[in-house]
């Protein structure tokens, strides 16, 4: 039986008993539940104690992606700043904490300027950190159209009215200062596109293009296309050029019928008024011979009234000898 220390009550010893036995249960439960990720994150040389894992259980925050992800960066060497309680902080604002350590990783390899911060903005905004890092350090090609258009070509026509069909590609690699806010891919097919048939446009004569394309290409890169995008513009490469119809002859050839089908509507109508006009003048004649035949018929009538009233008579006889 051991003996109780002098002075102090039942009470008091019963509840220091229960404090400890408490804190050694505590301790217990913390050390089955996290002691498996906080030996991993010690032998790793992560900071993160069982207060902050503990926390995080509270705070409804995925422990292990949180220990893992500070291991990665530690490992990585991604500088002291990168803590535990930053991380939860960005898992708890709804990012994808493992693609920014991912994508940190891989731009501190290829030596691009990427922080911490920016990474998490990136991430929040809603665009793929770690693909636009990869596509920094290796540019991707873009087809100008884009196939889901549904178009194969571009369809632009030079001075000389000759149409020409374009496929060009785009080369370009993420620019990581403007990716928030600025325009995606589908900005920089529609600028390119816009460049070429107006370059094209501007040529005197098709054969001009496809003796130099690339003189499209220089003339397309020097319009800085790339302003206000999320990428920058490596290079624009024409693909493929066919040649189209002659739009130039066939307006022409358009143009020559259309006046065509003026002048014999303008012929017809002339007709017309002649045909209409010869009507009106047979109308006329038929009229005055009317008239023409009524004064005649007058003529016999006059002629009689004048015998019966003895104007014709009286003529007659002073006329004789």
């Amino acid at each position: 039986m051991n003996p109780r220390p002098a002075g102090m009550p039942p009470e008091l010893l019963l509840g220091a008993s229960l404090v400890i036995g408490l804190a050694v249960l505590m301790m217990l439960l913390l050390v089955f539940n996290y002691g498996q990720l906080w030996f991993q994150a010690y032998w790793s040389k992560a900071r993160v104690t069982f207060m902050e894992l503990l926390g995080m259980s509270l705070r409804k925050v995925n422990a292990r992606t949180i220990v893992q992800a500070n291991i990665m960066a530690t490992q990585a060497g991604l500088g002291p700043d990168i803590t535990a309680r930053r991380l939860e902080a960005h898992y708890l604002a709804g990012g994808d904490v493992p693609r920014v350590i991912r994508a940190l990783i891989a731009a501190q390899r290829a030596d691009l300027d990427l922080d911490f911060d920016r990474a998490c903005a990136i991430d929040l905004a809603g665009r793929d950190v770690l693909d636009a890092v990869q596509t920094s350090v290796n540019p991707k090609v873009i087809d100008c159209p884009d196939a889901a258009s549904g178009k194969s070509t571009l369809s632009a026509v030079a001075k000389n009215g000759v149409e020409l069909k374009i496929k060009a590609r785009v080369t370009v690699r993420t620019n990581l200062q403007q990716l928030i806010g600025g325009a995606t891919e589908e900005t920089i097919i529609a600028r390119v596109g816009e460049g070429i048939i107006t370059s094209i446009g501007s040529s005197e004569s098709h054969f001009e293009v496809m003796e130099h394309p690339d003189t499209i290409s220089k003339a397309v890169l020097q319009r800085g296309l790339d302003a206000q995008t999320a990428f920058q513009i490596v290079s624009i490469d024409i693909a493929d050029i066919e040649v189209g119809e002659n739009i130039g002859a066939r307006l022409q050839a358009d143009q020559a019928e259309a006046d065509t089908r003026v002048a014999r509507a303008k012929a017809e109508e002339r007709r017309s008024v002649a045909i209409a006009r010869e009507q009106e003048m047979k109308a006329a004649t038929a009229d005055n011979r009317a008239r023409l035949l009524e004064a005649e018929a007058l003529v016999p009538k006059s002629i009689g009234e004048a015998f019966r009233a003895g104007r014709v008579a009286g003529h007659q006889s002073a006329s004789r000898p």
